[in-house]
């Protein structure tokens, strides 16, 4: 069902919206989470750390995807607000088009460069053969991760976040037990999570994309002829899609570059690490898609020429994002421990300390990440990417600069993850620097006339 976000109370319309949204990305991550569950209870150590460094690598064709997804939803989320329907429909035809042609290009690049990236990053030998092996599967299923972004970012801009719930709930819920069956019954290994995972992606994506053309057809657009392409939308449309692929792509790039870093300590701070960062970043995803849901809210009100709801929706977003850090915070913090063994038959002493020390270090400051993400689904909603892209690199090159330096100090494996707070603090003042001069200029210009 379509969801118009420009009217209501916009505490309890983004409530409503965000919460399926929230749902969404716990079964979404369900996928990587089980692929390295599985490897590292039924397969060993070394499985889990095989998985884990690959997926630094898959992170960055991701960021493509999450681009092309950013990019169709603020476009059809203002066009949507705004009424215009033709031209919405030509914005979702056009990103097809060209998420597809991206696609192929990458697809072909990952499958040709695996194993150099992985050497790149300093892969140990012991587990290169094994990551190479799921990387070149994951890259097989790249259409499907695309074209379902793809198509969960038009369903967030049509206000509608139960549909692609409802999508994930089924496949990932499979993806765990088709994990299991494929190394338990079939022995296939690394291989056989990986299968796993491309089976159950395509099956959601093909609903996904079936779904939002049969959506499209009920939306009266005139009786015009509605072009596939438009040059000029898909401008509009790479506008947002490159700064947020550039954003998630040098994340990406910076956490490659720190996984380099992480490897030479060996493979049981690898698997230590793979296990922790799979569980922050289940966090840090889930902020990161409720941010997401106040971009699609300030784009329609923006479209609808309604600036007056967008720092309401931005404090409702805080409220959420911080009624769920409260518990996952604590939860992380004090019993780390018995999540960490999920993820391990018969954990090592240096992989559970490891993965233990990182959890303690970033979970208090889980409340300064999530205004970030959330204060950058305004700017992003509101089409300020300057300023989006300013603070995202900001917190990159202080990461990655912090872990390299103090890496090599008394600190050891831990000063890599003392990196993380001190770049989520710094670039997260920026952030809300940048909102509060968004907010008063947008006040500022909605008064004039009345002068």
């Amino acid at each position: 069902m379509n969801k118009d976000l420009t009217t209501g109370n916009p505490s309890s319309v983004l409530w409503r919206f965000c919460l399926p949204l929230f749902a969404s990305i716990i079964f979404q991550q369900l996928y990587n989470i089980a692929d390295s569950l599985v490897a590292g209870k039924f397969i060993g150590e070394n499985a889990l750390a095989a998985v884990g460094n690959s997926y630094e690598i898959t992170l960055i064709f991701i960021a493509f995807a999450f681009g092309c997804n950013m990019g169709c939803s603020v476009v059809v989320s203002q066009l949507f607000g705004a009424r215009d329907y033709g031209r919405m429909k030509t914005a979702v035809s056009t990103a097809m088009i060209f998420s597809g042609v991206l696609c192929a290009i990458l697809m072909l690049a990952g499958l040709i460069a695996n194993e150099k990236l992985l050497q790149l990053i300093r892969t140990p030998d012991d587990i290169l053969p094994d990551s190479a092996l799921y990387l070149r599967i994951y890259m097989l299923g790249l259409p499907f991760m695309f074209f379902y972004n793809i198509s969960t970012g038009i369903f967030t801009a049509l206000g509608d976040s139960k549909t692609p719930f409802s999508f994930l709930a089924v496949s990932s819920t499979a993806n765990i037990f088709m994990d299991i069956l494929f190394v338990t019954a079939f022995h296939m290994g690394v291989a056989g999570v990986a299968w796993a995972t491309f089976l159950c992606q395509g099956v959601s994506c093909a609903l996904a994309v079936w779904n939002v053309f049969r959506r499209l057809r009920e939306i009266p657009a005139g009786k015009s002829r509605i072009p596939a392409w438009s040059s000029s939308l898909l401008r509009r449309i790479v506008m947002i899609a490159v700064p947020s692929t550039l954003q998630q792509s040098f994340i990406s790039v910076g956490n490659i570059m720190i996984q380099g870093v992480i490897n030479g300590f060996g493979a049981g701070t690898i698997a230590g690490y793979s296990a922790a960062v799979k569980l922050n970043n289940l966090v840090i995803t889930s902020f990161t898609t409720l941010g997401n849901g106040v971009s699609s809210f300030t784009a329609q009100n923006i479209g609808a020429q309604r600036h007056d709801r967008i720092r309401e929706g931005w404090k409702a977003g805080l409220k959420m994002v911080w009624l769920l850090c409260i518990p996952l915070a604590l939860l992380y913090f004090f019993c780390g421990s018995a999540l960490l063994q999920l993820f391990m038959d018969i954990p090592g002493e240096t992989a559970m300390d490891t993965g233990l020390l990182f959890l303690r270090i970033l979970s208090p400051f889980y409340f300064v990440v999530s205004t970030k993400l959330v204060t950058d689904g305004v700017l992003r909603g509101a089409g300020k990417m300057k300023e989006f892209m300013t603070a995202t690199f900001t917190d990159l090159i202080l990461r990655v600069a912090l872990a390299f330096l103090l890496s090599g100090t008394r600190l050891g494996s831990a000063g890599i993850w003392c990196a993380w707070p001190i770049g989520w603090v710094v670039s997260t003042v920026m952030s809300l620097l940048f909102f509060r001069v968004f907010i008063h200029k947008a006040t500022k210009n909605r008064q004039a006339p009345d002068k």
